[in-house]
């Protein structure tokens, strides 16, 4: 993971630095913004940006505004701080294509985590991994899927919520499991939130979608035998 650039974005300049020196001691090269439009300005700068750390509560642009404008063009993973505990802020997070949520105050150990995790499941390690079931074929390292032969475009959380069933195919997991895997922390928030990624997913995947059961009162199951019953 040597030398891959992770923007922080945040108006408090305590905050970039202690998360600047924590990523930098695993190696990571650090750039900084200290408003939403300079992030953005960056952003277009930098090309090979591997993930974003943003801040909600910022001037000239917000953390929501950076996020709708970057998710216009790019699908870089994207952690957003906030000083808040609002649940609907964190299901509009999601919505806009957040990939990790993280309340302040928190412990940069455990950003730094969820940081190496994101881009394990992204693909960005030099990893050369392919996995395939019912047709469905994931290539982690390039980030692909193809579905019958056929290329489909997932958003990076739909990517890592499809690559986990496929890897856990036949298996019932529960909303639980599938949170904690996939998003990577305990999550106390509403249990929609899934459902509305499968529900997408579901969708771009056409007719391979069915593969995807709902396990009524539990969760879900990645089918690709297509066995009967609920």
């Amino acid at each position: 993971m040597d030398n891959l650039k992770i923007l922080v974005v945040d108006d408090e300049s305590r905050m970039r630095k202690l998360v600047k020196d924590f990523l930098q001691r695993q190696n990571y090269t650090v750039l900084e913004a200290a408003d939403g439009e300079q992030a953005v300005d960056l952003f277009y700068e930098e090309k090979d940006i591997a993930l974003i750390i943003l801040d909600v509560m910022m001037p000239k642009m917000d953390g929501w505004e950076v996020c709708r404008e970057i998710r216009q063009y790019s699908k870089v993973p994207i952690i957003m701080l906030t000083a808040r505990g609002d649940e609907r802020d964190e299901l509009l997070g999601f919505q806009l294509g957040v990939d990790e949520y993280i309340s302040k105050p928190f412990s940069p150990k455990i950003l730094v985590a969820r940081v190496e995790a994101i881009l394990r499941r992204a693909g960005v390690t030099g990893q050369d991994e392919t996995i395939e079931a019912g047709g469905i074929r994931i290539d982690k390292s390039a980030h692909q899927v193809l579905i019958d032969g056929k290329s489909v475009e997932l958003s990076f959380k739909e990517f890592e919520l499809l690559s986990y069933f496929v890897e856990n195919k036949g298996i019932a997991l529960s909303r639980e499991k599938i949170l904690n895997a996939v998003w990577n922390y305990d999550y106390y928030g509403d249990a929609r939130t899934i459902d509305t990624h499968v529900k997408k997913l579901r969708s771009k995947m056409g007719e391979k979608g069915n593969l995807i059961r709902t396990i009524w009162g539990m969760g879900y199951k990645f089918d690709p035998d297509g066995e009967s019953g609920k």
